[in-house]
């Protein structure tokens, strides 16, 4: 008895998976890359005399990777890592330009990787190739590792970025003054599981289709 051909084969929905995690990772990061709340400092006035919260809202900020918002007033550009600002920076900070310099690259290659990515699934899932597959399931998780260094460097960059400020200023001048990662960068984490997720996905497809050669593919 011959082996039962069928498009909804598990070969065939493992690629579907895949490509939708790696649309809804695509979605996500370029929302992350686009949006400026990576970074929230918010002041807290509360327990201080003639202060109002309208002062506070004044004083906080939030940034993304390539703006810095303060209060209610206009964004402005960050310091081009890349240009001759950069180098002007004191010895003592260009290791901060050169993290910039890392997660400004790593997470728009990411975003360009995935696209390619797709494009080879497709491919894969069209020719039947367990080989098309294995390479875009590696490159997916390469993507993925991407993410994961492009938002690790951007944690560590806006860490030692405080508290190097705090230093330079004093300890006093911070008491009231809170930070946090904002929805931005948990964007960047939601892709990397999913960029990780259609990776895992195509190894597992590229696996089936290696067992069951003859399954009909699935148009991604």
């Amino acid at each position: 008895m011959g082996p039962k051909r069928g498009g909804a084969g598990p070969p065939g929905a493992l690629c579907l998976g895949a490509a939708l995690c790696g649309i809804v990772s695509f979605g996500l990061l370029t929302a992350a890359i686009g949006t400026d709340y990576w970074y929230l400092v918010r002041v807290d006035l509360a327990g201080r005399p003639n202060r109002s919260a309208w002062e506070a809202e004044q004083l906080s900020s939030h940034s993304g990777l390539w703006r810095l918002c303060e209060g209610q007033n206009a964004c402005v550009p960050l310091i081009d890592p890349f240009g001759p600002q950069s180098w002007q920076v004191p010895t003592s900070l260009q290791h901060l330009i050169c993290m910039h310099r890392a997660f400004v690259v790593l997470l728009p290659l990411s975003l360009t990787l995935m696209v390619f990515g797709w494009i080879c699934g497709i491919i894969g899932s069209l020719a039947r190739s367990s080989w098309v597959l294995l390479f875009t399931g590696c490159y997916f998780l390469l993507g993925a590792l991407l993410t994961l260094s492009g938002t690790s460097i951007y944690i560590s960059y806006s860490r030692a970025a405080f508290i190097g400020t705090v230093r330079l200023f004093g300890q006093l001048h911070f008491e009231h003054v809170h930070v946090a990662f904002g929805w931005s960068l948990a964007l960047a984490w939601l892709s990397f599981g999913t960029e990780g997720l259609a990776g895992i996905l195509l190894l597992l497809a590229a696996w089936g289709l290696h067992l069951k050669p003859d399954v009909c593919s699935v148009v991604i």
